[in-house]
């Protein structure tokens, strides 16, 4: 629902895990959140969460809307996904919506 969305609580580093069912092949990732500045997405194949491996993301600064970024991947699986915002344009980020494309 675009009505609903995760914030942080204003310290950061800030982070939420998604988690598949099954190991997907995935091609890029699409966010949308507010104020967000440096973030990360970090991957993990197995099924145990032992080790993450790490993609960095800047995003771009929209004064008063929502970004609306898509990161082509390279094509790599994942059971997991886990998304660190590093920093951000204000002292609270709010994620939107998260989207990944792939098979």
């Amino acid at each position: 629902s675009s009505e609903t969305f995760w914030t942080t609580t204003g310290m950061f580093p800030q982070e939420f895990i998604i988690g598949f069912p099954k190991c997907v092949k995935i091609s890029k990732v699409a966010i949308q959140c507010y104020l967000g500045k440096t973030s990360c997405i970090a991957y993990c194949t197995l099924f145990f969460i032992i080790s993450f491996k790490i993609y960095f993301l800047d995003l771009q600064h929209t004064e008063g809307q929502l970004q609306m970024e898509e990161f082509p991947l390279p094509d790599f699986q994942a059971t997991y996904l886990r998304f660190i915002i590093k920093s951000a344009f204000d002292h609270f980020v709010s994620v939107h919506r998260v989207m990944a494309e792939g098979t």
